[in-house]
């Protein structure tokens, strides 16, 4: 996995939720890209760590491969990987565990 976390540098990196809805046949697309660089926790829903320059990147790829009249994506940012400036909580089977993200 390409998902790799800095802990020395810990500012350097952006809490990411991205969570998408796109036609069928892009579906495998989207998540084999979205793979590479974050955590699938959920059907539509990816989490992990990344740096500026990797966000950038990811919506460059996301932005080649959807039909921005038919497919929606949501990326959520958190500046601060600290765990007062958010929180998360499962309510019932946790699909993916993430382990030290959060």
């Amino acid at each position: 996995m390409k998902n790799t976390r800095h802990l020395e540098f810990p500012g350097d990196l952006l809490y990411i939720i991205i969570v998408y809805d796109v036609l069928a046949k892009k579906t495998s697309k989207i998540m084999n890209l979205l793979r590479q660089y974050l955590f699938h926790i959920q059907n539509s829903v990816f989490e992990g760590d990344l740096t500026e320059a990797q966000i950038k990147e990811l919506k460059y790829k996301l932005k080649k491969l959807i039909d921005k009249n038919k497919d929606s994506i949501i990326i959520f940012q958190f500046k601060s990987l600290s765990k007062k400036m958010y929180s998360k909580e499962i309510i019932g089977i946790e699909k993916m565990s993430t382990g030290n993200i959060i």
